[in-house]
């Protein structure tokens, strides 16, 4: 069984940085793009981040592009998530997950998540 669990989360001031991680399982990172996405209450899923398991392209949101950086440690099989630059507006709830690559690299839709870690900027 895929598993992907989340930590990391918490309480940071704005400019202030966070480092994620994604310990995954059950599943062979060739076949697979492992990212981010986040979920605010009341708000719709933001994909943020995905690093192709083939080829090691790395994906990034506008929204984040050039403040978070997605790399990997494959003998650890952990997925990490560097925030820098936080902003208020990045408060929400951060998601690791997988989705299945059919060649064309990350779509950042994914197939599977685990729980989520919490994330507030305070201003």
């Amino acid at each position: 069984d895929v598993q992907l669990q989340a930590s990391g989360g918490g309480l940071v001031q704005a400019g202030g940085s966070l480092r994620l991680s994604c310990a995954a399982s059950g599943f062979s990172f060739d076949d697979y793009g492992i990212g981010w996405f986040r979920q605010a209450p009341g708000k719709g899923r933001e994909g943020l981040s995905c690093l192709s398991g083939s080829d090691g392209r790395t994906y990034y949101a506008d929204s984040v592009k050039g403040r978070f950086t997605i790399s990997s440690d494959i003998a650890k099989n952990t997925v990490y998530l560097q925030m820098n630059s936080l902003k208020p507006e990045d408060t929400s709830v951060y998601y690791c997950a997988a989705e299945r690559l059919y060649g064309s690299g990350c779509r950042m839709i994914y197939d599977y998540w685990g729980q989520g870690t919490q994330v507030t900027v305070s201003s």
